[in-house]
């Protein structure tokens, strides 16, 4: 892990494992979204560069970020890991959330989910760019969030598989 944070890379080029990407303007967001899709399936979501949620080929969310954590999957709860940086490691703390602050992740994303579906099913967003040309990624977002985004559950572990 890197001991020093930078603003998000430019992930429509570096986010090689996501091999279907799209980078998203929409105007319900102050950012940009960014949604892509791992070979298994498993999707990605930033809206913009302080929240991101990442799930399993099934839907399921195995990690997020926000508010300065990250946020893991472990046996369907989420569990908060602080970063503490000292002049010579990073360490990691961590502490189990509870429900409630779990189910507030989840909806947060619900509620994120639902307005760039909003955007998507009345086209008030575009493309800024996507990987690979010439593929309906856009089309691939708004299918995976018509199946999923309402009954996101938390998976086992923070693995994609």
């Amino acid at each position: 892990m890197a001991r020093e944070e930078h603003d998000r890379e430019d992930l429509l080029r570096e986010a090689t494992a996501l091999v279907e990407r799209v980078q998203l303007s929409v105007p319900k967001f102050d950012e940009d979204v960014f949604a892509g899709f791992r070979r298994d399936g498993s999707a990605s979501f930033y809206f913009g560069p302080d929240r991101a949620f990442h799930f399993t080929s099934d839907g399921k969310l195995r990690r997020a970020f926000g508010n300065g954590l990250l946020y893991k999957a472990e046996q369907g709860r989420l569990v908060a890991l602080r970063r503490n940086r000292t002049a010579s490691e990073v360490e990691l703390h961590r502490q189990a959330l509870s429900d409630a602050e779990s189910a507030a992740i989840v909806e947060d994303f619900r509620h994120r989910a639902a307005a760039l579906t909003e955007s998507l099913d009345h086209e008030t967003c575009h493309a800024v760019g996507q990987v690979p040309e010439g593929f309906d990624v856009v089309g691939r977002v708004r299918a995976w969030l018509v199946d999923h985004a309402a009954q996101v559950t938390i998976a086992n572990s923070p693995r994609s598989a």
